[in-house]
């Protein structure tokens, strides 16, 4: 194995660096210069920019082992040269893409990479000195993929690294013998080397820090981004003979710039937002406090119930977060009181929801029951293949026979390694254990009206819904949000402190976005309204700490106690945002009738914590507005007009989502639109 003393080199390389480094000091420190003037604020506010273009230099300190003694067809030195060092050039403009606040990208540079270096000087046979240095130059083409494991402004990218000679030059001086002083010097030998690799293929492995040196009020940002890159000494092997290699550190330093996009301000008609006073720092802090803010409302909620049960890896028994019944206990089994039927460990902030889902076996084996001439598939999947997942089928089936009993002829079962709707599909790139953990399950097939939601049918039908009533503590609408824009990127975290006029101060936090949304009644309790100052406190990524203040007046209304609003939900598979079309139905003759007149139509949508935020935000977005249009449609065909519609898309805001994450159910349950019918 090839190896380097970099210690025993050091001092050399710093003396050799020096001049490299003064050949392009000039050029950063004019564009540096540059930059800063162009650092005017304006009243605008920009995002990050997604492309940049710009240009990359630095220092290449090559590293040469090996052995080098046939230089060219017609010249072979007396002795082989062993070892050496240099300092080159690296020169190349770059084209980057990756958006802001995410951790994955790419990055494309091309151009001048000069891998000089000088050999340690041998001693001939003659006991003459020997040296040889060389001038290899390559165009090189490096293609990167970049990661920013934090989001932040540190990077690392890696990728392959492409070299066509441009420059295969030496120079070979031998000296004269010491002990015969009068010898005349042999003249320096030039050309170039024979046998040389026009084509070289190697890699990289870098890492780096964007520093902004224009504010984000510009909508071309530029910034400088330090570097430093290790190529590793296999695939370096500059002749196709002998066995000379180069490993090379390389040292510099990009200059880029891209627009950004300009910062929309959302309108909201619940809402007024406070803006505060001009701080110096780059984070705009708002408070948006609604007129009213509903302290409890009576929920009638039609509950998907999902065809799946979830299976622990390494496991063929039916996790024990399940209800299962004792035979003696089917009798009374009801499945509109199934909420008291609960179990031991169930977790999450909507509780009734999951205790509901948690009985689907026995809200499946009571309907089998009722309905003599039902039959299902239990459809097994598992990562350990099919005679596993079989195993998981059967756990399942010999329940429902022994507790329930039903016929085992009319429960058929299948194992497969992966479920024909798998949730690894396009756009699975980070969070594989989680998927892992969705695709080991059993899904319930049915053909049996009886058994589906409405206008439902094939292997990711869900089951006829359950009717639940209960109490929400806060409708989403009645949420006050504290926008801190931009201090997802200039603080390591911030956090709220929220002071009464008595002077008793709430803390909640500590966050690291740049929103979040509190119920109305964690703040006012059972106050009828109230004057409180905000403070955000924030903490840059230096340590230091800013402070932003201003004042909002919260108001608590209560409703009537009669009101009642009906809640419907449609679920998704990962990923997914136009499956709704399977929904059209139902939405439109189950759902859209239950609109009262002049109602409203609250719409959120959700997804789970896989893959980034940023695209599940939208993803969120994109099925809410699904339902929205396909309501609005029947709505237009029915002649209605008279139906006021408020979306929105909280991705996968956990300060918001309907259930925890823990599980594969809840991520599932997660991946949906909730609709609430709201009375004038």
């Amino acid at each position: 194995m090839k190896t380097i003393n970099y210690s025993s080199q050091a001092l050399h390389l710093y003396v050799v660096l020096i001049p490299s480094i003064q050949k392009i000091r000039f050029l950063f420190l004019t564009v540096i210069l540059l930059l800063v003037l162009n650092a005017t604020a304006q009243d605008k506010e920009y995002t990050k920019p997604s492309w940049y273009i710009g240009l990359a230099a630095g220092a290449n300190l090559n590293f040469y082992n090996g052995t080098t003694q046939e230089l060219n067809t017609s010249f072979m030195v007396p002795t082989a040269f062993k070892a050496g060092k240099g300092v080159g050039l690296y020169l190349a403009p770059l084209v980057e893409f990756h958006k802001p606040n995410t951790r994955w990208g790419v990055i494309m540079q091309a151009g001048y990479d000069n891998r000089k270096g000088k050999f340690d000087r041998v001693t001939s046979p003659c006991n003459c000195p020997a040296d040889l240095s060389t001038n290899l130059t390559y165009v090189s083409f490096e293609p990167s993929l970049r990661f920013a494991p934090f989001k932040s402004d540190f990077y690392m990218y890696a990728g392959p690294r492409v070299g066509l000679i441009f420059d295969q030059s030496f120079v070979f001086h031998q000296g004269v013998n010491p002990d015969v002083p009068d010898q005349i010097a042999n003249p320096d030998v030039t050309g170039d080397f024979s046998k040389i690799n026009p084509l070289i293929v190697s890699m990289q492995i870098v890492m780096g820090y964007d520093l902004p040196v224009s504010l984000q009020t510009k909508k071309t940002q530029f910034f400088i981004s330090p570097f430093i890159s290790y190529h590793p000494y296999f695939g370096q092997d500059p002749r196709s003979i002998e066995s000379w290699n180069i490993n090379t550190l390389r040292i510099g330093a990009a200059i880029k710039f891209g627009p950004g996009k300009k910062v929309e301000k959302e309108n909201d008609t619940l809402v007024k937002p406070v803006p505060l006073v001009a701080a110096p720092s780059k984070v705009q802090f708002v408070v948006n406090s609604p007129k009213n803010i509903p302290a409890a409302r009576k929920v009638r909620e039609t509950f998907p119930l999902r065809n799946y049960v979830f299976f622990n890896i390494g496991s063929t028994e039916i996790p024990n977060r399940y209800v299962l019944l004792k035979k003696d206990q089917v009798k009374s089994f009801k499945e509109d009181q199934v909420a008291i039927n609960s179990p031991n460990n169930t977790s999450g902030r909507s509780k009734r929801q999951m205790v509901v889902y948690y009985n689907v076996l026995n809200i499946l084996g009571d309907r089998m029951g009722k309905h003599p001439e039902s039959t299902i598939t239990l459809v097994g999947s598992s990562e350990q293949g099919p005679e596993d997942a079989k195993l998981m089928s059967e756990s399942i089936k010999t329940y429902l026979v022994d507790v329930f009993g039903i016929s085992p002829t009319r429960i058929a079962i299948e194992g497969r390694s992966k479920p024909k709707i798998p949730s690894k599909q396009a756009g699975a790139t980070h969070d594989l254990d989680l998927l892992k953990e969705g695709d080991r399950r059993v899904s319930i097939e049915s053909t049996s009206p009886a058994l589906l939601m409405e206008f439902q049918s094939g292997p990711n039908a869900p089951l006829k819904p359950v009717e639940v009533v209960a109490l929400v503590e806060a409708p989403i609408e009645s949420y006050l949000t504290f926008n801190a824009n931009g201090g997802g990127n200039e603080y390591s975290s911030w956090m709220l402190e929220v002071k009464d006029d008595k002077g008793v101060v709430q803390k909640f936090g500590p966050y690291t976005g740049d929103n979040v949304s509190i119920p109305g009644q964690k703040i006012l309790g059972t106050k009828a309204s109230g004057d409180y100052t905000v403070t955000m406190v924030g903490t840059t990524k230096k340590g230091k700490e800013e402070r932003k203040e201003t004042m909002v007046h919260m108001v608590l209304w209560t409703p009537p106690n009669d009101q009642e609003v009906m809640r419907f939900s449609v679920i998704y598979e990962f990923n997914e945002s136009k499956a709704i079309s399977m929904y059209d139905k139902y939405l439109t003759e189950i759902v859209m009738p239950k609109i009262p007149l002049n109602g409203t139509v609250m719409i959120h949508g959700h997804t789970d914590i896989i893959g980034d935020a940023t695209h599940n935000k939208q993803l969120s977005i994109d099925r809410a507005n699904d339902v929205k249009g396909i309501l609005e449609k029947g709505l237009k065909k029915a002649g209605r007009s008279d139906v006021k519609f408020e979306v929105l898309g909280f991705g996968e805001d956990t300060q918001a989502s309907p259930f925890d994450n823990n599980y594969a159910e809840e991520r599932f349950y997660n991946r949906t639109v909730i609709i609430d019918i709201i009375p004038q």
